[in-house]
């Protein structure tokens, strides 16, 4: 039996990996201050150098962040944005297929109407609302009606109020942008489906009726399959 050598990581790395650590263990809490560099750098037995490189990759990874007024660092969560984007851009180097991503919406998006349906505050319909008024004021212009359309699925998330609902989806939601350009140009009654299905899915909402929400959302999503074929889309080509 033979072994393979260990990786050995660069020292910055450690650092990072021990602020880490301390930060996912909640001994350092959001909008805690970092202690100034130097005395990181005493503390760990590194240099100042060491450390600096590992704040910089932690406040590029949201952990971290520099509040206005201060020259220290300070926790973070990142923002379910910037997770949406890191997953997404790593689901795109994985060749995932449109028809994966469709799967998956199949899968998650019409327990989240439902959930939404039940949990949604008077916040979440005037903003879902507002986002759909949007839509139908935008919807000749493709990048706005497309960027509408996936905000409409997000503030639907963020209706849940379920973190893990919001974080699942907000991946797949960044995939299905760029396609949905392409489909909603070459299918002419796209933007209309959209629109009543976000109409029909506003009233659910509003009736808190939990069953229909999940059937308009089923049916929304069906949709865009359907969209994509008639668009003559090869829903098992990679997303870019």
């Amino acid at each position: 039996m033979q072994f393979e050598q260990l990786a050995l990581a660069p020292a910055y790395r450690r650092v990072a990996e021990a602020i880490t650590q301390r930060i996912l263990a909640r001994s350092l809490i959001e909008g805690e201050r970092l202690p100034p560099e130097t005395e990181l750098a005493r503390q760990l037995g590194v240099n100042r150098s060491t450390v600096r490189e590992a704040l910089r990759e932690l406040e590029r990874s949201g952990l971290l962040e520099r509040r206005p007024g201060s020259k220290r660092l300070a926790v973070s969560r990142p923002q379910h944005r910037a997770v949406a984007q890191d997953v997404s851009r790593a689901l795109a180097l994985h060749d995932v297929t449109f028809l994966e991503v469709w799967s998956a919406l199949s899968a998650f998006e019409p327990p989240i109407a439902e959930c939404a349906a039940r949990a949604r505050s008077d916040v979440d319909l005037q903003r879902l609302a507002e986002v759909h008024a949007r839509f139908d004021a935008d919807h000749t212009d493709t990048e706005r009606a497309v960027h509408h359309t996936a905000e409409f699925f997000r503030a639907l998330g963020a209706a849940t109020h379920n973190q893990v609902f919001a974080l699942v989806h907000a991946p797949l939601i960044e995939l299905l942008v760029p396609s949905l350009r392409d489909m909603i140009d070459q299918v002419p009654q796209a933007r209309s489906r959209i629109a009543t299905a976000q109409r029909r899915l506003l009233e659910a909402l509003e009736r808190r009726e939990a069953a229909a929400a999940r059937q308009w959302m089923e049916r929304h999503i069906r949709d865009f399959r359907k969209g994509y074929e008639l668009a003559g889309i090869d829903v098992r080509h990679r997303i870019s």
